[in-house]
């Protein structure tokens, strides 16, 4: 293969053709064909929220505790039916708690049955990144109307025209998503011309994969879009795999799928489709058959996602400390018993018997004095002696109770036992050993979470890395952040600082706050590893008293 000429684009071929560099300036210069890594995970879609939970064996003392994984150890599980890609999500904000880098966004264009999708697949596959979202164009088809429903029924309905796709809902879409917020995706049914009741959730994206064969058909579209692929295909392989979709997939005819072809089709592909050929970055002739072409599009993603790295532990260790504690600060009040218990659970002799129950009670404490700040209006009920009785009653709609897996899952039987049919959610968040940040692993969240309080619950908090990453999540999925609180056991003021700077109006609800954290982010004098001691797993040689498998 030829370099890139310095002077203009120049047309890089092998026999048949790998890709071809369009006449505008090269827009990636020094792409250079090098071994890929070929570990990734089939299809990113609503699933791809749905991470593995590290195994925690039963029946066995001591168990072992859980680590993250690291690239020495292949991010995979693998199942008879799918691959599952275990590694984490880092961090997509600064230490302010905003967003600092978007998500890379790949177009995917090319005429309709020509290969993008398995294209996508394999771009996604071949990444060996987490946290890839492939959006596809056929889920915006517009709702049509009774009219335009009678005349797709008789395949005389034009769906391979611009004006058939909801552009303004496409838009909306990948920017949220860009922007790293949780989105709503409608569910096309090709049977019935329409869109599904039920839509799916994306969220998460580090990469965005677009495909649609009008992907470059509108301009505020383009200027989303980081890199743009088109995939050029034989119109004779087009029309083959057209008619094996559709007369397969989507319950047409063999003489449908033929009229439709060369009434609508060919003629929109024709005007509308090959014209904005020009405008894509790189050409992939021979679409899914074009390996080579793969892997000079996914090198050039990893150089990407490289410059984009953050990090955000060492900036929260030097960042805002030495303040006085923030307003949105409430620590339970240290009276004898609560100074009592809190004594047993610190003790390094305390059983573990002893560590569950005095933590259970310290817990129950704590969760009904963050109660105390949920909004309360005044009301009138009536006696069973017939007299009316001016009380309080809770303002809001709905309390969920969120958990950052491990530890946080110990306070669900505490908040169940004083909030009745309350809703649960789990975050997972491990520190990678490579870099010692955060990475998010897994979540699963009730749906319409965004109008309710919610109580985040993490049993110790020291650097707030973990709890900040948390607090994004949420808000990336509309909560408003002074519906956000967050309860813990035990901080550092390290911790608190860093949850206040960044979000200044999630309440911040404690038992005791620690005031030092050491070169290695554990509270001085601290509790221990929480989770080890509750659950009685294997602590790490050094004694850490970070629970595992996030650290603070």
């Amino acid at each position: 293969m030829r370099p890139m000429h310095p002077l203009g684009p120049l047309a890089v071929q092998e026999h048949p053709p790998v890709f071809s560099v369009m006449s505008s300036p090269p827009a990636y210069p020094g792409i250079r064909i090098s071994g890929c890594r070929a570990l990734g995970a089939e299809g990113s879609n609503a699933e791809s929220l749905d991470r593995l939970l590290p195994p925690v064996g039963a029946g066995r003392s001591p168990r072992k505790r859980t680590t993250s994984q690291c690239k020495s150890e292949p991010p995979l599980l693998r199942t008879s039916k799918r691959t599952i890609y275990t590694a984490g999500r880092p961090p997509w904000y600064n230490e302010h708690g905003t967003q600092s880098k978007e998500a890379f966004a790949i177009g995917l264009g090319g005429g309709s049955a020509s290969g993008k999708t398995t294209v996508a697949r394999m771009i996604i596959e071949a990444l060996d990144v987490p946290w890839v979202v492939l959006l596809s164009m056929d889920s915006f088809y517009k709702v049509l109307t009774e009219q335009q429903q009678e005349q797709a029924a008789h395949n005389n309905f034009n769906f391979d025209h611009p004006d058939a796709f909801d552009f303004d809902l496409i838009i909306s879409t990948l920017k949220k998503l860009k922007q790293g917020k949780s989105v709503k995706v409608p569910i096309y049914d090709f049977t019935t011309h329409s869109r599904k009741k039920d839509w799916k959730t994306l969220y998460g994206a580090n990469v965005i994969i677009f495909e649609g064969i009008m992907a470059f058909a509108d301009k505020t579209l383009l200027e989303l879009l980081d890199m743009k692929i088109f995939v050029d295909t034989d119109s004779d392989i087009r029309l083959v795999r057209r008619l094996r979709r559709d007369i397969s997939e989507r319950g047409r005819d063999i003489e449908g799928v033929i009229k439709q072809y060369n009434k609508f089709v060919k003629p929109a592909f024709d005007q509308y489709i090959q014209p904005t050929m020009r405008l894509a970055d790189i050409v992939v002739p021979r679409g899914s058959g074009n390996t080579v072409a793969i892997d000079l599009i996914v090198q050039h993603v990893h150089s990407q996602l490289e410059e984009r790295e953050l990090s955000v532990r060492a900036a929260l260790a030097s960042a805002h400390q030495c303040h006085p504690l923030p307003r949105t600060l409430s620590v339970l009040k240290s009276t004898p018993q609560v100074r009592g218990m809190h004594t047993i659970i610190r003790d390094k002799e305390t059983s573990r018997d002893e560590f569950i129950f005095y933590s259970k009670r310290l817990m129950r404490l704590l969760i009904e004095h963050a109660l105390s700040f949920l909004p309360f209006q005044d009301c009138v009920v009536q006696t069973p002696q017939g007299q009316d009785y001016a009380g309080k009653c809770y303002a809001g709609k709905q309390i969920t109770g969120v958990s950052i897996l491990r530890a946080g899952e110990t306070m669900e039987p505490a908040l169940r036992a004083v909030c009745k049919d309350v809703r649960i959610g789990t975050i997972l968040i491990q520190t990678n050993q490579l870099t010692g940040e955060p990475e998010l692993h897994y979540l699963r969240l009730p749906k319409d979470i965004s109008d309710d309080h919610v109580i985040l619950m993490d049993c110790t908090v020291s650097t707030g890395a973990a709890a900040m990453m948390a607090v994004r999540v949420l808000l990336d999925h509309d909560v408003p952040e002074d519906k956000i609180f967050l309860l813990s056991l035990l901080m550092a003021e390290m911790g608190v600082h860093s949850v206040a700077y960044a979000f200044p109006r999630v309440r911040i609800i404690t038992t005791a706050v620690d005031k030092r954290v050491n070169d290695l982010f554990r509270i001085i004098p601290g509790i221990g590893n929480f989770g080890d001691r509750y659950f009685g797993t294997d602590a790490v040689p050094d004694g850490s008293d970070e629970e595992e498998p996030y650290t603070g």
